[in-house]
């Protein structure tokens, strides 16, 4: 079985324009995801899926590998699938953002042992714990899961209403995706659902067509870099890494 990550990038962003390129700590950001990304140990291949000449050449520069694809993508979905379809030697592909330079390396090895272990899985995500003051932040996507760990919904919603106390509290849902290649590709040609339409959450398309997405939990915390200020933390923590 062959797994490959893809990291799909581009340059535009409406808060912080030409975000790939951002500065960490002394490195543009695509390299320090693509970093992080190497650091996991099952996957074959790390690729990174980008519209602009821009980002391929800084991917270039430090010996990382690029797909162009096209620059008419409405997703990133879009855009691993166009990979997709160029890749048939790719079994399962991993979906991480361009903007997640802290992604932990050892979630992308669990989702890559959950499609070498079942062989009957699609598709597969990650939660973490939600915190009380991301209960009510529709940016907070939640997940609630079944006994067998499979999700039952995502919202931007806090699920289910608490009438009582949790029991089990929602996860806050990580936007990283493990997908087998033939259900990326039909996947990308499903028509939009209406659960998705009305919660702008595409995860929800493969749910409302009876599909099982696993989902791994994990304590990690993520900081994402969305805007300037985001960008300013996570220059920071890497900062501090690295004069340890």
């Amino acid at each position: 079985m062959k797994i490959a990550c893809v990291i799909p990038a581009r340059y535009a962003s409406t808060r912080l324009p030409g975000k790939p390129l951002a500065d960490i700590a002394g490195k543009p950001m695509i390299q320090r995801v693509y970093e992080q990304v190497s650091k996991a140990t099952v996957p074959d291949d790390v690729i990174v899926a980008t519209d602009d000449q821009r980002v391929a050449e800084a991917v270039n520069t430090f010996g990382g590998t690029v797909v162009m694809t096209k620059a008419d993508h409405l997703t990133g979905t879009d855009r691993l699938a166009e990979v997709a379809e160029l890749r048939p030697d790719i079994d399962v592909i991993i979906n991480v953002q361009g903007d997640e330079p802290l992604i932990e390396a050892s979630l992308i090895d669990e989702l890559s042992a959950l499609f070498k272990d079942d062989s009957q899985l699609q598709m597969a995500t990650v939660g973490a714990p939600l915190q009380e003051a991301e209960y009510g932040e529709p940016s907070a996507v939640k997940v609630v899961c079944n006994l067998k760990g499979y999700a039952m919904y995502f919202s931007r919603s806090l699920i289910p209403y608490p009438r009582n106390a949790f029991v089990n509290p929602p996860l806050k849902h990580i936007g990283i995706y493990a997908y087998t290649r033939d259900f990326l590709l039909e996947f990308a040609r499903l028509a939009p659902t209406p659960a998705e339409l009305t919660e702008s959450l595409e995860q929800l398309r493969a749910l409302e067509n009876g599909v099982a997405i696993r989902v791994i939990k994990t304590d990690a915390r993520f900081v994402g870099v969305d805007t300037p200020e985001d960008l300013a933390a996570v220059n920071e923590i890497f900062k501090a890494k690295e004069q340890s």
